[in-house]
């Protein structure tokens, strides 16, 4: 598409059409209770989001089972009793103009060792001290999943997104080098991709047809196969029961890590697949409008804005006002994240992870 219609409207195969091109990423924050509900500060910094411009608000990656939590302060959406939280977050966020989307989410083997009795994934690993789930509790991952979608669902959620990405359970059960399984869920892509598969099948069997749905891949890293993911992506386009695929990209500029596959960058090894109405966004050092137009005029059909996000809550605005507008070097001062309704505990991961704020 013309960079200059990252402002057009964009039309979807379920639910309701984005404003425009740019969608604020799943970003972690660590800002919700330690029972996965939903706290006011969550609830500032996402609606803040909303109120800014963008087109697709989503949440973080909030976990399906208990078991599957991956960080401090993770918003949940395993249990009922977050759903009160979420139906007025969906509510403002809608009322601000915004499509919304709850990122469903387990993260397997690196679970959060603090905050889970034991961690598992598709085989015992060593390195984590996880263990194997059986085929049940497969099962149990798999309708746990299509649970929390039905909740998002329940709670006004437009859509939601499955996190099959930064090798989190999806991604362990899709590597091989996670996947040691000799039952129907290991050994070939076709069975390493099985519970992803029945996942999307499930949602869209559960919920109705106005329901959003798409999925974040990581292309590459994470024991996964560029070749494999690619041959994935095309597929999942073909069945048509996606909304959107959603690639985590690191940097949208990068080069295949295999240097047997760099003729082309990263993102063109996806762009020329067809979608046959399936929407590609990606994320990855989007930071200004340039970025923003470069990544439209290489095939992707939205932007999905992380860091720049972080910084201007109204970033949507300032590009459509500016064409040449340039995210603020960091590291930030405390002061420019709360105006941006960044909280203390957010600052500090910022900080003591990405060092995007200035020390103390």
């Amino acid at each position: 598409m013309a960079a200059n219609d990252m402002f057009a409207s964009l039309s979807f195969p379920h639910g309701p059409a984005w404003k425009s091109r740019l969608a604020l990423a799943p970003l972690t924050n660590q800002q919700s209770h330690a029972d996965g509900t939903l706290s006011e500060e969550e609830f500032r910094w996402l609606t803040m989001r909303a109120e800014g411009g963008f087109a697709m608000v989503m949440t973080a990656a909030a976990h399906v089972q208990a078991c599957g939590q991956g960080f401090p302060g993770q918003l949940g959406v395993w249990d009922d009793r977050h759903i009160e939280g979420l139906t007025r977050l969906a509510d403002a966020i809608r009322a601000a103009g915004s499509v919304s989307s709850l990122q469903l989410h387990h993260a397997g083997i690196r679970a959060d060792k603090t905050a889970v009795k034991e961690r598992v994934g598709p085989s015992d690993h060593a390195e984590t001290g996880s263990r194997a789930l059986s085929l049940e509790e497969v099962a149990q991952v798999r309708d746990d999943f299509i649970a929390a979608a039905k909740r998002a669902e329940t709670a006004g959620f437009d859509g939601a997104e499955i996190h099959g990405a930064h090798g989190y359970i999806l991604a362990q059960f899709m590597s091989p080098d996670t996947n040691q399984r000799g039952d129907e869920h290991g050994g070939s892509v076709e069975n390493r991709t099985r519970l992803t598969r029945e996942i999307t099948d499930g949602i869209r069997a559960a919920c109705g047809p106005d329901f959003q749905l798409g999925i974040r891949l990581s292309p590459e890293r994470f024991g996964l196969s560029l070749p494999e993911n690619v041959d994935f992506v095309r597929a999942l386009m073909a069945e048509g029961k996606l909304d959107y695929i959603d690639l985590s990209l690191w940097d949208y500029k990068k080069l295949p890590d295999d240097e047997n596959l760099r003729g082309k960058s990263l993102l063109a090894h996806f762009t020329d697949i067809p979608r046959h109405g399936t929407r590609l966004g990606g994320a990855g050092k989007i930071r200004d409008g340039e970025d923003i137009r470069n990544v439209l005029e290489a095939g992707l059909d939205f932007a999905l804005i992380g860091r720049a996000g972080i910084l201007h809550h109204d970033l949507p605005r300032r590009v459509e006002a500016d064409a040449g507008y340039m995210a603020p070097q960091t590291p930030v001062s405390v002061a420019h994240m709360e105006a941006e309704g960044v909280s203390p505990v957010f600052v500090t991961y910022l900080r003591d992870t990405f060092r995007m704020v200035e020390p103390l």
